[in-house]
């Protein structure tokens, strides 16, 4: 029988820079959703409370007033505590920095990246994890490629065009399970994704979650994701 995870780190401190002008006055994680009214943030915590989670830190930085008012303005559905770095840690100095407030380090962790919109069972992927007994599990996507493609034969005749047809490779989705463990090898400072995972690749103890068929994934990267994404919502 699993335990799953009932905390969760979001590293909501980006600069958002390609979504300007909507993050001029507000991080990345604030910007709405047209046609929602809630921002990406929102959606998060919602999703993370329908998955069992009661207790969130959320790694502020770029504008983290703006985050924290709108966190203690709102009816939330968990209990969120937000930090702020005093000096930039890097990626995976922040996380560090962000799970040492979970409220019980002894016990395995989510932790999603502030601009993610995505639906999918993290206690599926939970459980993935737990019957791997991995030390870090990450979600996969297979994203669409934004341009259209075009198909040929052996000897070079174009057979078909096909538009914006997904991706032959999976991607890191932004979405993870940690257990304990996974939190002392975080650097103090720099890219846990240049040094902890690859390590951890190595010795095996690195695992990937393709996300289920039809789950809804999108990295709100650009005020085009932001279109994209309110089409797809209008089609569901």
């Amino acid at each position: 029988m699993h335990t799953f995870p009932t905390q969760a780190v979001i590293l909501a401190g980006g600069q958002g820079s390609r979504l300007r002008p909507y993050t001029d006055d507000r991080p990345k994680p604030m910007v709405e959703i047209p046609g929602t009214g809630t921002p990406i943030i929102g959606h998060q915590l919602s999703w993370l409370a329908a998955e069992g989670v009661t207790d969130a830190v959320v790694s502020c930085g770029h504008l983290a007033e703006v985050l924290q008012e709108w966190l203690a303005d709102a009816v939330l559905p968990l209990r969120v505590t937000t930090v702020v770095e005093s000096e930039p840690l890097g990626r995976g100095g922040g996380l560090k920095y962000a799970a040492a407030r979970l409220p019980a380090p002894d016990e395995p962790w989510y932790a999603t990246n502030g601009d993610i919109w995505t639906r999918f069972s993290l206690r599926e992927m939970a459980a993935f994890h737990a019957e791997r007994d991995a030390t870090a599990t990450l979600a996969l996507a297979r994203p669409r490629i934004p341009w259209g493609a075009v198909e040929t034969d052996a000897f070079g005749h174009i057979t078909d065009f096909i538009e914006a047809p997904p991706s032959p490779y999976l991607i890191n989705a932004g979405v993870y399970v940690f257990s304990p463990a996974f939190t002392g090898l975080l650097p103090d400072r720099g890219d846990h994704e240049r040094t902890t995972f690859p390590r951890l690749a190595r010795e095996r103890r690195l695992a990937g979650y393709p996300l289920p068929h039809g789950a809804y994934w999108r990295a709100i990267d650009t005020a085009k994701d932001l279109t994209e994404a309110a089409k797809e919502l209008d089609g569901r």
